[in-house]
């Protein structure tokens, strides 16, 4: 007899409870493999309840028990076999590096998928058995990379946004992150971090100073300008030569390596000066590259001194102490002064002020807040806190004193995941990236055959050795792919940073280059383009049956949901009966997408759709409930049908409103390019209709279950690049099938955070406009980065050939690296027109 069983997976898999963690596919594949287990698979997370394990097992081969041991001795298994690392690190300068750096460990035996970026970060998945951490580590230090450990961490532990999914991964399974930003230049030496700016200027002022001797003083002796061109090798080229030493034991050429043939190649014609004016050049445009990615950098760690380091705690005694953010503990009480930050995520218990969340969610006015009625109930569930009493760490109290009890610790407070992720969105390669990387893998053998061939030209043309051979260093120099190489990662890292302070969380450069060239807009009804606040507008009792009963035994069955229509019936159910006695109902059930069933007494209580009724083996409503439905939908009502036992009790009609800045968030979509937007809804057809014809969409489509929205959106994707917009937890199925998945109001939602591409943290769709305006934005600053990258090299090449000099060739090719940084840092102040 075949059975199955359902089990949650952090508690297999600790800490990751994202379904798409490589660890859960190798899990799955694991057990599939065992006898007397059929298959296994993952039931995706649905509302707050997260990812399952689900295993179809022969009962009378393995027990419950034992099929629980077996999966939980699996999960530790790979757990402990398999490593995730994300590590802050300095070292790496600039793309070329993080590419070379990411190669190497790729090569590494054991090493299964790696990233870095320029602006400090590596990511490692590795298998134990194969390679350990240590090694790992050992191979980045011969790459000249070091690992750095910092003890402010604002967060640690934390997977988002990549490929293993996204989740925690504590030391003991080795799931180990060590979080936190590094602050050092990458070529930081004796003289700070601006070393290598120092070195380059100190190579111009040589440089120039062997020029006005060469050319103006005539008595000099002839060895004193080559002594200074001779100097101004030596600080011009000290940085390029380590770069270039590390390129060829790694048995790569770099435009480093370039360089330095080049300068040697112009002191063996005996032209020192240009020579030296190539390494101050390069040098030169070195150091102002890395400052300008720094510039990008450090608007990103910025986010993580949002949160104070200190914390005022009211102990029990009633005594007061300031203690480190990283002592606070779940329950302890918090003191906020005015216009004090705050300290940590929790809710407020006692004070009223108006707090500015703009750090956290990007909203322009401060929120008010207030206690929460019921201290108790706000404890056993702190994700359900109204929005009223939530507050999170990183945001500025008003004018009023307050007290929070904590509800998260400091390293997973929603700023520190928000810090995180975007730490992790630099790693995740855009479309245009890929490509100008596979362009790059043609390209530089194809210009290294050319320069080749160009040493021959004598052969050919009547010139000697030198000019051909001058001419080939020209083309080589002219020809690097420097620009093309940081054209998209400086708009990707400015554009996810310019997001985040806006409250707009991008998880990479893809969803932010793909959410730039959206075509249409899919946006869920309830909670998106409505407040998600349904009420109670009309009550039908079946004949017989009189209106309190009816509604006794609904907000019985109803109290036990978190559905919005169920908490709506709940709600309102309660004002109406007053002091009127309520049953208790228990065994609730969720029929997803149709309603809920449950226990009260002896007998089954059935609440939902009328389309629940007549299906699955349900017996169809009385003549005189469809009846009564039909006039509720005509009105553009839900209907919520109650049946207790084989008897229907009555139907309630429900309606939700529009917020009231949803029709001029959509009308601005409109004016920046998005023409098709559709509603989608399990409500039925009228009642969509009704909610679009009041904020200005032309096209609803209703009574769509969630797999029927899935469906949708892959209809929609099938004809167009479309966004799905939702909460993040109920759509989550179909926002991974769109283009781009948007979550609205990730501030309060972990599973928000954690299953979309973007996040919009406040909960206002006034912040679509500004994301789709942004990423179009970027976009459109890749494309002018890669134009002229391409184009500079595309005129370079030929001038090169037909005689420009090596000194031209580089101001220009300098030129074009920074201008196409300097013209992706204009992102981070930019502004919704």
């Amino acid at each position: 007899m075949t059975d199955q069983v359902q089990l949650e997976i952090p508690l297999i898999l600790p800490d990751i409870p994202d379904a798409d963690d490589a660890c859960v596919a190798r899990l799955t594949a694991n057990l599939s493999a065992r006898p007397g287990i059929e298959k296994a698979h993952v039931v995706p997370a649905e509302g707050d309840k997260p990812a399952r394990l689900c295993i179809h097992y022969d009962a009378d081969t393995l027990s419950l028990s034992r099929i629980r041991d077996i999966a939980r001795a699996a999960g530790a298994a790979i757990a402990e076999r398999y490593g995730h690392a994300l590590w802050p690190v300095s070292g790496i300068g600039h793309q070329r590096k993080a590419r070379t750096v990411s190669e190497q460990l790729r090569a590494i035996p054991g090493v299964l998928e790696s990233d870095a970026n320029a602006s400090g970060l590596v990511r490692v998945e590795f298998d134990r058995e194969q390679v350990s951490e240590d090694e790992i580590v050992d191979a980045l230090s011969q790459l000249g990379v070091r690992r750095d450990k910092r003890a402010n961490s604002p967060s640690k532990d934390v997977h988002a946004g990549h490929d293993h999914g996204a989740g925690a991964h504590d030391e003991k399974a080795g799931h180990r992150h060590d979080g936190g930003h590094d602050h050092d230049h990458s070529h930081g030496g004796f003289l700070g971090p601006n070393t290598e700016l120092i070195f380059a200027l100190a190579c111009g002022a040589l440089l120039a100073l062997g020029f006005a001797i060469d050319k103006l003083v005539a008595a000099a002796p002839a060895w004193l300008p080559t002594a200074f061109y001779i100097g101004a090798y030596g600080f011009g080229g000290f940085f390029t030569v380590r770069e270039a030493i590390d390129n060829l034991r790694l048995r790569k050429f770099e435009i480093d390596t370039l360089m330095l043939v080049a300068a040697a190649g112009a002191a063996a014609l005996g032209a020192f000066a240009e020579g030296a004016l190539l390494l101050f050049l390069f040098s030169l445009g070195h150091a102002l590259e890395h400052y300008a990615m720094g510039r990008a950098k450090r608007a990103i760690e910025a986010l993580a001194d949002l949160a104070p380091r200190t914390a005022l705690v009211r102990r029990p005694d009633g005594a007061t102490e300031e203690i480190s953010v990283d002592d606070l503990k779940l329950g302890d009480t918090v003191i906020v002064k005015p216009d004090e930050r705050l300290a940590a995520d929790g809710f407020v218990i006692r004070g009223t002020s108006a707090v500015n969340q703009a750090p956290v969610t990007g909203e322009s006015i401060p929120v008010d807040k207030q206690p929460v009625a019921d201290e108790t109930a706000a404890r056993a569930n702190p994700d359900r806190v109204d929005a009223a009493s939530r507050v999170f760490a990183g945001t500025i109290n008003g004018s009023g004193l307050i007290e929070i009890e904590v509800t998260r610790l400091s390293s997973e407070s929603t700023l520190a995941k928000v810090v995180k992720m975007v730490s992790e969105a630099e790693t995740q390669k855009s479309p245009t990236q890929r490509f100008t990387d596979r362009f790059e893998r043609f390209f530089v053998p194809a210009v290294l055959a050319l320069a080749f061939v160009l040493l021959f030209a004598w052969v050919v043309v009547d010139e000697p050795f030198r000019d051909s051979f001058y001419r080939s260093m020209a083309v080589l120099v002219a020809a690097s792919p420097c620009a093309l190489a940081i054209a998209t990662p400086s708009a990707v890292l400015s554009g996810v940073a310019r997001a985040a302070r806006g409250g707009v969380l991008i998880k990479g450069g893809a969803p932010l280059e793909l959410l730039g060239s959206l075509d249409a807009i899919a946006i869920d009804k309830t909670g998106t383009l409505t407040k998600g606040e349904p009420r109670i507008q009309q009550i039908v009792p079946a004949p017989g049956v009189d209106k309190q009963d009816l509604m006794a035994v609904a907000v019985a069955v109803e109290s036990l949901s978190d559905h919005p229509l169920a908490q709506a019936i709940a709600r309102d159910g309660r004002e109406q009966l007053g002091d009127y006695p309520v049953p208790k109902a228990e065994s609730l059930k969720s029929l997803t997408g149709r309603g809920v069933s449950a226990v009260l007494g002896e007998d089954e209580v059935l609440i939902g759709k009328p389309g629940m009724f007549g299906s699955a083996g349900i017996s169809p409503l009385s003549p005189a409930m469809a009846e009564a439905v039909e006039r509720l939908h005509e009105a553009g009502h839900t209907s919520m049908v109650v049946r207790q036992g084989d008897r229907d009790l009555g139907a309630i009609g429900l309606l939700d409103t529009p917020r009231e800045g949803a029709r001029a968030a959509l009308e601005k979509l409109r004016a920046i390019g998005i023409h098709r937007m559709i509603m989608i809804s399990g409500d039925h057809q009228r009642a969509a209709d009704a909610i679009a014809r009041e904020v200005g969409l032309e096209e609803a489509w209703g009574d769509l279950l969630p797999e029927d929205k899935v469906e949708a959106i892959k209809k929609l994707r099938a004809e167009a690049r479309v966004a799905m917009v939702g909460d993040g937890v109920n759509d989550a199925p179909a926002m991974a099938s769109a283009t781009v998945g948007i979550a609205m109001g990730a501030a309060g939602s972990d599973v928000a955070l954690e299953t979309a591409d973007v996040a919009l943290m406040a909960d206002d769709l006034a912040h679509l406009p500004f994301a789709v305006g942004l990423s179009r934005g970027t976009r459109s600053i890749i494309r002018q980065n890669v134009f002229v990258s391409l184009g500079v090299v595309a005129i370079l090449v030929p001038a090169t050939i037909f005689g420009l000099g090596i000194g031209p060739a580089v101001a220009m090719h300098e030129g074009s690296t920074l201008l196409v940084v300097f013209n992706a840092l204009r992102l981070l102040a930019w502004r919704q027109a």
